[in-house]
């Protein structure tokens, strides 16, 4: 039989006591951040490896290839409204990244950073089941790659 005595002393509520250590949320978003900003690198240069192809035409097909990938964890949730929702979703994205191939490049950097958003919010809502570390990875290249768009087209340096 346990009594008091035999228990370990309850952890005060509050921050860490050792401060030296990486709070378990810190932790759990610590490497997919990194790892977003490492493909977020490579997305925003992934038109140097298609030079045959119009920047803007390379990043609207990532544009819709990330959004699409929530249409597989909604099959994967199982939940027919979600899957519905996550659809709809994606067909936006593609919407935005057709229009971003013909129209203005700043259609491109409101696509990523919206897309950025809806990861954002997923993360905090869990939404969609079982996307664990994916919401906060992809919201890193999301918002890498609009950011850096953004600087090449007021640079001039983007889309000519």
């Amino acid at each position: 039989m346990r009594t008091d005595a035999d228990r370990p002393p309850a952890t005060p509520p509050g921050p860490d006591p050792t401060p030296t250590r990486m709070s378990s949320a810190r932790r759990s978003i610590h490497a997919p951040v990194l790892w977003g900003l490492v493909f977020g690198v490579i997305n925003a240069a992934s038109p140097l490896a298609l030079r045959w192809l119009d920047q803007a035409t390379v990043l609207a097909l990532v544009l819709t290839l990330i959004a699409a990938v929530y249409i597989g964890f909604a099959v994967a949730d199982g939940r027919p409204r979600i899957l519905a929702v996550e659809t709809a979703v994606a067909a936006v994205f593609v919407v935005l990244a057709c229009a971003a191939m013909t129209a203005t490049p700043w259609i491109l950097v409101a696509g990523y950073a919206g897309h950025g958003i809806k990861d954002y919010w997923q993360h905090r809502r869990q939404f969609v089941a079982g996307t664990r570390w994916w919401p906060p990875f992809c919201a890193t290249v999301d918002w890498l790659v609009a950011g850096v768009l953004g600087v090449e087209i007021v640079a001039g340096v983007a889309f000519r």
